[in-house]
């Protein structure tokens, strides 16, 4: 019988602190989210793991995945959000990182384009968050105009191209944290100011690459 509650600390204490993860409000909600009761029964054992988790499996999309804790929690420090932040949580997969940040902002839509993980995702939300997140259905690289503009938005996985789809509904002074590239990838934090966005590189990354956001094969003559 796994004891949850010591893998929960144990996940926080070797591999979130020790990655220079320091906000301890995040901290907090990491330590109170049972991330077990996220991932399919059978994985309930690794979900406590230093890996990218699978979720699930799209047809023709390959494998869904939960961003490894350390990935995580340094791309929701870099938001540096605040309680009054509306958030977009694109590829919000089984819900997990929704209900992490549901405990650290005013609202969090959480976005998925697979119908049977948005499901899952809807069925633990309203047991473990707070009442603070919709969980929508529709394809990742629109985003969810409907509850634009957001304070934050945050990726939960890869992209191969710049998400300039998803950079009209940053608020003025709103930020995009993704993972852009991969072997190994960047973590890029992308900030709005007076409708200009630039982005920089926070921390060498790797993350299962997200639906959409693919480079479009070159043109070869």
């Amino acid at each position: 019988m796994v004891d949850f509650a010591q893998a929960r600390r144990m996940m926080v204490e070797g591999q979130v602190r020790t990655s220079d993860v320091t906000d301890l409000a995040l901290i907090d909600a990491m330590l109170a989210v049972p991330r077990e009761r996220f991932v399919p029964a059978d994985q309930e054992k690794l979900a406590y793991l230093d890996l990218d988790l699978p979720v699930g499996q799209a047809p023709g999309q390959g494998s869904r995945r939960m961003l490894k804790p350390m990935v995580l929690a340094k791309l929701i420090q870099a938001a540096e959000l605040q309680p009054t932040d509306v958030v977009l949580d694109v590829a919000c997969a089984t819900g997990y990182t929704a209900a992490v940040l549901a405990r650290l902002a005013a609202r969090v839509t959480a976005l998925e384009e697979d119908a049977a993980l948005a499901a899952v995702a809807k069925r633990a939300l309203s047991d473990l968050a707070p009442g603070n997140v919709a969980v929508v259905t529709g394809p990742l690289t629109a985003g969810w105009l409907a509850g634009a503009p957001y304070d934050v938005i945050l990726l939960e996985g890869a992209t191969e191209i710049v998400p300039r789809s998803l950079f009209s509904q940053l608020r003025d002074g709103g930020r995009l944290l993704c993972v852009e590239g991969r072997n190994p990838g960047k973590a890029m934090v992308y900030r709005s100011v007076a409708g200009d966005v630039t982005g920089r590189p926070i921390f060498d990354a790797a993350a299962p690459l997200l639906p959409g956001f693919v480079e479009p094969p070159a043109f070869v003559f």
